[in-house]
């Protein structure tokens, strides 16, 4: 959430900010809003204050006149009335400051699309194959380890079944990443909900924007998560943290949900993109200062495991207009798939700055007896599945139809 008192400051700033990412949202509304609810404030309290005038001059007086006692509960309707039309503009204000996406990192290359993003670096060369390389559906069909009518039969199309190797070598990748991230990037794991409360849903940014993109339990008003960022982002929400915890470092294996709205074309082939899928998640709490610089060791983590993989990958640097709704900036991994013939966004690495911890209200206390600020927040896959499977078969496949193991993941598979 924008801190309201940003825009009140300097509106033309936040106006220039919010057509950096192309956001059309009324700043007018948001300010009119705001008055409103200021000015019911103003009078709420200056109602507060006669009522406690004269709630003292009843207890200095022994007659309680009349007039007196009547202004008494006059006052004290009004004071009823008045509160429940702030606590209506204050909630008119917040779901208009909710809907407005985080304002863009200085550092941010302005743009309108992903076509104004910029190549930060690329590692590895693709390979060059004496054959045609087959693209994954292919390749998984043929060994026996993708199974599209299956999962179409249980669940429809967008699902698919993982058999045999398949199967070991999506849990070897997952069991990798996490070790990877415990042993050698000092991440502490945790197992979280797959399914979270609404508030949930709000602190991290899905909700209210979202809310068509996402699964909803509607008897227990349970949310499905589109990713573990959305449990991590509230594992500390209404807490205040000690300033020598930070940075908090986690990281978590979880299934992720998400209605994904496709068009035709290649990318309804094979397994790129679903409505579930696997992702192992990292996570960072960290003080304000130190946040920038934490973003850079989320990224050489998220890439250390395309490093070990020898996996050709390229990393970018998201314009304005690309970001995501709740970061501030975003960096993208994308690795080489030679049979789809394409980079596939295997990560996203961003620092949310306070715009999370504003929503699920996340403060740390700098120093003993210090005023509590708010933390910021940082995620990143590290990385997402299927498409790292795909990279690995796309990349390791043999002229006669096999794949090789990648040396990292052969302990794994045994």
């Amino acid at each position: 959430m924008i801190d309201i008192k940003l825009i009140r400051e300097d509106p033309d700033l936040f106006r220039e900010a919010m057509e950096k990412r192309g956001e059309t949202s009324s700043l007018g509304d948001i300010l009119q809003a705001d008055g409103q609810y200021l000015n019911l404030l103003r009078r709420l309290e200056e109602l507060r204050t006669r009522h406690n005038e004269t709630s003292r001059q009843l207890g200095r007086t022994k007659e309680r006149p009349p007039e007196l006692i009547a202004e008494m509960r006059q006052l004290g309707e009004e004071v009823s009335s008045l509160q429940q039309e702030t606590k209506e503009a204050k909630a008119n204000l917040d779901t208009l400051l909710l809907g407005l996406p985080n304002v863009p990192h200085p550092s941010v290359p302005l743009g309108e699309d992903s076509s104004d993003n910029i190549i930060v670096r690329t590692w590895g060369e693709p390979k060059s194959f004496s054959f045609k390389p087959l693209p994954h559906w292919e390749l998984g069909e043929n060994l026996g380890i993708i199974d599209f009518a299956a999962g179409a039969k249980l669940s429809g199309s967008r699902f698919y079944v993982l058999k045999g190797l398949g199967a070991r070598l999506q849990r070897a990748l997952i069991s990798f990443m996490l070790d990877l991230h415990v042993k050698e990037h000092g991440h502490k794991e945790v197992y979280l909900p797959f399914m979270v409360k609404r508030e949930c849903m709000i602190g991290s940014g899905n909700l209210p924007k979202f809310a068509d993109n996402l699964y909803h339990d509607d008897e227990d008003d349970f949310w499905f998560i589109p990713t573990a960022e959305v449990p991590l982002t509230n594992l500390h929400r209404d807490e205040i943290l000690d300033a020598r915890e930070l940075p908090l470092h986690y990281v978590a294996y979880s299934a992720c949900f998400r209605r994904e709205k496709l068009a035709a074309g290649k990318d309804t082939r094979g397994i790129k993109r679903g409505h579930q899928f696997d992702k192992v998640e990292l996570y960072k709490f960290t003080e304000p200062e130190t946040s920038d610089e934490e973003l850079e060791k989320l990224l050489l983590a998220a890439e250390d495991v395309c490093r070990k993989l020898a996996i050709p990958y390229r990393v970018i640097q998201l314009c304005t207009g690309d970001l995501g709704f709740a970061a501030c900036k975003t960096y993208d991994i994308e690795m080489w798939a030679p049979g789809c013939g394409e980079w596939l966004e295997v990560s996203s690495c961003s620092n949310c700055g306070d715009f999370q911890a504003r929503r699920a209200n996340i403060r740390y206390r700098p120093e003993p007896g210090a005023r509590p600020r708010f933390v910021h927040t940082l995620n990143g896959s590290g990385l997402a599945l299927p498409r790292v499977l795909i990279a690995v078969l796309e990349n390791y496949q043999q002229p006669d139809g096999t794949v090789l193991v990648p040396e990292a993941l052969q302990s794994y598979v045994n």
